[in-house]
């Protein structure tokens, strides 16, 4: 069994933390469930490519899957995502997330993947970031 990963959006770290400790992780913006999708392994790339930064840059930012539960908690975690990646997966066409899901599986993280699926689920976060924009943040809850 792998690990459930949720991205959500919600108007502030608070209001993030007491969707999630709520533990129904269902959020009045929208949830895009995913498995395997780990915030940490991918969207570092993801951002680096979409932005034309690098992600040393990226990873600086302090939003960057910033724990805000506690840290000593043996799970669920919760971890924002930057407004950056937030702004960019907004402005995005299919075509340029096809373009940074391929670079992402060139990775030594996402060596074998398809782009395609990838790409697939950066549309549907696109599109959660597009309807966060610009008054939420988002998210992503982890568990076991």
């Amino acid at each position: 069994m792998g690990n459930i990963y949720d991205y959500y959006a919600a108007t502030s770290d608070t209001q993030a933390l007491a969707l999630f400790q709520d533990d129904s992780m269902v959020d009045p913006f929208g949830t895009l469930g995913l498995k395997g999708a780990d915030p940490y392994l991918i969207l570092g790339t993801i951002e680096a490519h979409l932005t034309g930064v690098s992600e040393e840059q990226v990873e600086a930012d302090p939003r960057f899957c910033a724990l805000l539960n506690d840290a000593e908690h043996d799970g669920p975690w919760l971890v924002s995502l930057t407004d950056t990646l937030r702004d960019a997966l907004a402005a995005a066409t299919p075509e340029r997330l096809l373009k940074a899901a391929t670079a992402w599986t060139r990775t030594e993280d996402g060596g074998g993947e398809d782009p395609g699926l990838m790409a697939d689920f950066l549309e549907r976060l696109g599109q959660l970031a597009r309807d966060a924009a610009p008054r939420r943040r988002l998210y992503c809850g982890m568990s076991l």
